[in-house]
């Protein structure tokens, strides 16, 4: 019988197995967890970087701590693969993030080890300290409750926030900053300067050491030693950099910082700290992608490489050819808003810590001074966005869909209440596969088309996303919002001159008399090939790519509901408020009447797995079309 690569691995089911090993052998748990998922990324592509620079944290908290009673909440929720599997989910992790298997991130209904879902960033403080204080109120005073922000999400005002309320509890929190002093990018800002300047203190952290050692030899015990060990590393903060530590001076008590990659002083920390009541910061210093040459080397690549790799070599196996192949939306919008500002000096690029995966770090790397990257944070990108555009300049701001959702409120006060011609493109719009519920960006039409003086749009091709591009940073275009898939597009030669798109302006595809089907966004590339196909079958589709959301083309509209009583919407929106419903509300307005069909992304959460898994189980897929316009026809 083959000898088992993880023998150690393979004896832990649950964190209760773990926590039976005698200490010395958790060096030997920790090596064989990296291998483990080194080994399934490899073969699986997922988040890599993020958690095996947590693996010796992982271990140390699930040894330390009584998990699942005690709660671990992972931020952002990408670092958790280690997590998982020592909670039970080994065997089915090589379903992680596909179709109707494992979350790539931590959720409630998954495991009761997963104490709070988290696929976006920088939740976990304030969520930590809303169940501390549902223990308090249920008199479950001992037990703990921890979370681990990293990968750039304490950059955010929602983590700052938490902190605030934090400070003036008492609640029995621990904060263990996983500093990297990475995102996906490198992180950004005066924070990650400040981390940096306190990790790399070598005059701090030998005075701090020389302390606790003398304390020591002095036998300073007894229940004011840890207090006493607190203050004298205040007193040595204080004295070196002549203010209080940013944490201490929100009345948050600060360990560190410490080597995250050294189990046994980990696993020491975390016990001392666990008799400490009330709210508490811990600062760790990781390397993401710890142990894997090539993820340590470049460290945004292998965030999450696209494609299988050799375990051994970090050689891909599996890299798809881009010969002869359209290029990516994100892609197209990057050469296309570096070719806008060249000739449009008043463009101005604007990303919450994502310049790479949206691909403005090519406008980023030819013009660095007019592109910012304001790091986790998408309220302050709009607002910041807005404050451009108030003074003359017209920002673009470029956020992933799901993510604008965190700043809904200053898209309407900061932006469209001032008639702002602040430039959005929401790139993972519709659904995105992998990621899933959490970054589906399916509500962006139905929660935009609702704010008065905003222009919504979604191209169907890349040449229609370019041509919205240029329209939109004309004068006077008002706040506009362009809407675009992840993945790569339908048209090859993409680089066309200029057009002006004039907003609430649709287009005819193709010609019928029969049915017509109305779409908005790359759907309708499908859509304009079965118009073609079910002509064979004597069914006369007439096919409109409205293009806009808001403001809708009404003079196409009049004509449609003049000339045709069957009538199919489709989008890769929510079905409630989209394209579908602004149709139902033009219908009734102007005194219309025709069966109208509305095929969308239904009320529900979808779940991960593949786009073709995905709109397959939502009927979005070309065969359900393709029925639908058939039972239409037939009724």
């Amino acid at each position: 019988m083959e000898e088992s690569a993880f023998p150690l691995l393979e004896t832990i089911q649950l964190p209760d197995d773990l926590r039976r090993l005698p200490p010395e052998q958790l060096g030997r748990v920790c090596q064989e967890l990296r291998n483990f998922i080194i080994d399934a990324v490899s073969c699986n592509p997922a988040h890599f970087g993020a958690s095996l620079g947590v693996v010796e944290l992982t271990v140390a908290l699930h040894y330390v701590f009584n998990t699942p009673d005690d709660k671990l909440i992972w931020d952002v929720g990408h670092q958790a693969y280690g997590h998982k599997i020592l909670t039970g989910r080994r065997e089915q992790f090589q379903t992680n993030r596909k179709y109707k298997g494992i979350s790539g991130f931590p959720n409630i209904f998954e495991s009761k080890y997963d104490a709070f879902g988290v696929g976006h960033s920088s939740t976990s403080i304030s969520a930590a300290l809303g169940i501390a204080t549902a223990f308090r109120q249920q008199g479950l005073n001992n037990r703990q409750v921890v979370a681990i922000i990293g990968d750039g999400a304490m950059t955010a005002g929602l983590a700052f926030e938490g902190l605030n309320n934090l400070a003036t509890s008492q609640a029995n929190v621990l904060v263990i900053l996983n500093d990297n002093n990475m995102a996906i990018d490198p992180s950004v800002g005066g924070l990650s300067e400040y981390l940096v300047d306190i990790a790399t203190s070598k005059t701090y952290n030998r005075l701090r050491k020389e302390a606790i050692r003398m304390l020591s030899k002095l036998k300073v015990v007894g229940p004011r030693s840890r207090e006493l060990v607190v203050k004298v590393n205040n007193s040595i903060k204080t004295l070196l950099t002549k203010q209080t530590n940013i944490f201490e001076g929100l009345n948050i008590r600060y360990f560190g910082p410490v080597d995250g990659h050294d189990i046994g002083h980990l696993i020491q920390v975390l016990g001392d700290l666990k008799t400490i009541p009330g709210p508490k910061v811990l600062h760790v210093i990781t390397k993401k992608g710890k142990g894997f040459k090539a993820a340590e080397e470049n460290q945004t690549a292998w965030h999450a490489p696209g494609g299988k790799f050799d375990k051994n070599t970090g050689a891909f196996i599996e890299t798809p050819s881009t010969k002869n192949k359209p290029p990516r939306f994100q892609d197209v919008f990057g050469h296309t808003i570096l070719e806008l500002a060249q000739k449009n000096e008043k463009i101005i690029g604007v990303t919450p810590a994502m310049p790479t995966g949206s691909s403005l770090n090519i406008m980023m790397g030819a013009m660095p001074d007019r592109v910012f990257d304001v790091g986790i944070a998408e309220q302050h990108a709009v607002t910041f966005s807005a404050g451009l555009a108030v003074s003359g300049m017209v920002p673009f701001c470029n956020i992933y869909s799901s993510f604008m959702q965190r700043a809904y409120d200053q898209i309407i006060h900061d932006v469209a209440l001032q008639k702002l011609n602040v430039v959005f493109c929401l790139d993972r719009s519709g659904l995105v596969g992998a990621d899933g519920a959490t970054h589906h960006g399916v509500y962006d039409m139905a929660y935009l088309r609702s704010i008065p003086n905003m222009t919504v749009a979604s191209p169907m091709d890349e040449i229609e996303l370019r041509n919205l591009m240029y329209s939109a940073q004309l004068s006077n275009a008002g706040p506009y919002a362009i809407r675009y898939p992840r993945g790569i597009g339908s048209n090859i030669e993409w680089r066309q001159p200029f057009e002006k798109i004039r907003p609430g302006t649709a287009r005819q595809i193709h010609d019928g008399t029969d049915i017509a089907i109305l779409t908005i966004g790359p759907i309708g590339v499908k859509v304009k090939r079965i118009c073609e196909e079910i002509a064979a079958e004597d069914i006369s589709a007439a096919h409109y790519d409205m293009r806009f959301a808001k403001p809708l083309d009404t003079s196409v509209l009049h004509h449609i509901f003049k000339h045709f009583n069957q009538i199919i919407t489709i989008e890769d929106g929510t079905i409630i408020g989209g394209l579908g419903t602004a149709i139902l509300e033009f219908m009734s307005d102007n005194g219309y009447q025709a069966h109208v069909k509305r095929m969308g992304v239904p009320d529900r959460f979808v779940d991960h797995g593949s786009q073709t898994e995905l709109f397959r189980e939502i009927g979005l897929d070309m065969e359900n079309i393709r029925q639908a316009i058939r039972e239409m026809n037939r009724s």
